[in-house]
Parts: structure tokens; sequence; C-alpha cells
């Protein structure tokens, strides 16, 4: 969607100044001078979009979301797969911009879920909201994978989906830690376990 003011411009800048910064050294570990000198913008500026650090961080999650969920929707509703494609596409492409060094496609989830949820309320309603949103539509192409018959799974399709984040989340963390795809490897062959997939 276009932007169609300068405001919504600037605001837009600074969120997406902050995506790299933020992927890089954390929310705590980015100072506003930081993100307002990137952005260009002056420290006023900053305060007429968001009234502290604490609302702007709830902000940069709503928005990560927002262009998340709508790209997971278009990947889920790929025409040309089945569902049981579609959701593999869906955690290779998690491998694929997790396990790489660009910082501004890292999952703000997964850099900011231990930091935050403890100093910030709102911030951690912000990723429970979104994390919600992920798992309801991985739910939704669970279910449709097993009625296409493109998927067979032992529990029920939330829970199922509960899992698999669970798991993603976990590998994710794992690749951090060991600096390899290794955890994300694993992650994919229980991926294809828990889905009835045969391995490949």
């Amino acid at each position: 969607m276009a932007r169609v003011t300068a405001q919504t411009d600037t605001r837009q800048g600074i969120l997406d100044t902050a995506y790299g910064l933020v992927g890089a050294k954390g929310f705590s570990g980015v100072g506003l001078n930081e993100i307002l000198a990137s952005a260009g913008v002056p420290k006023g500026s900053f305060y007429h979009y968001f009234g502290s650090k604490e609302a702007f961080g709830e902000a940069l999650l709503e928005d990560y979301f927002d262009t998340y969920l709508a790209e997971l929707d278009a990947m889920l509703a790929e025409p040309s797969l089945s569902q049981a494609d579609r959701l593999m596409t869906y955690w290779r492409k998690w491998q694929a911009t997790q396990g790489g060094i660009d910082d501004r496609r890292r999952c703000l989830a997964v850099k900011l879920a231990a930091e935050v949820s403890d100093l910030s309320e709102a911030m951690r309603l912000a990723l429970k909201a979104g994390t919600v949103g992920i798992i309801e539509r991985l739910s939704r192409a669970i279910a449709a994978g097993v009625a296409e018959g493109s998927l067979t799974i032992a529990s029920e399709p939330h829970t199922t989906a509960e899992d698999l984040y669970h798991v993603w989340l976990g590998a994710s963390l794992m690749a951090k830690i060991v600096r390899t795809d290794a955890p994300f490897e694993a992650a994919l062959g229980t991926t294809r376990r828990i889905l009835g997939l045969a391995s490949h």
C-alpha cells in the first residue's frame, strides 16, 4: 500500500531503519540517537510519533508482524503448491532468513522475546499477538493439509502448529549458539515427521 503523507513516511522510515539495528544489537543495545541518526530524523520528530522508547518498540513489533503475517498469508495461499509444500516452503524460508547474516530479515520474535518480555508488558503483548497470529495461520494450513490428504498428524491442528512453532523457535536460538545450520536441519526432520511427510 502506498504511503500518502510525509508524516507516515517519516514514522515508517524510523521503523524501517530500526529493523536492522535492533536485529543486530537487540532492543536495549540500540539507543534512540543511533536510530534517529541512521534515519536522518531529529529527536523531536521521534517523540511526535512515539511517546517513549517502549511505545516505539511496541510499534516496531506491530509493524513487523503486520508485514510478516501478510507474507505468510501469501505463502500459504500459493495456488501451485499443496498445503504440505506451502508449509515446508515456510520452514525453509525460516531457515534461510534466521540462518543468514541479514539482520534486517531476522525474526524479531526470536531476537526480542527473552530480552523484552520481562521489561515491557506492552512489547510482550505485541509479541504474543504476533506469535498467536502465526500459530493460527499454521493451524489452519495444517487442517487444510489433512483435509486434502497431503498431511497426516497425530494431534489436532492447533496443537501441532504450536509444537512446530516451538521447535523452530528453539532451533533458532540453538543456531545462534552453535553457529551452524544443524539445529535447523534437525527441525526440518522433526517437522516432516510431525506432519507425516517422507524424508528426502
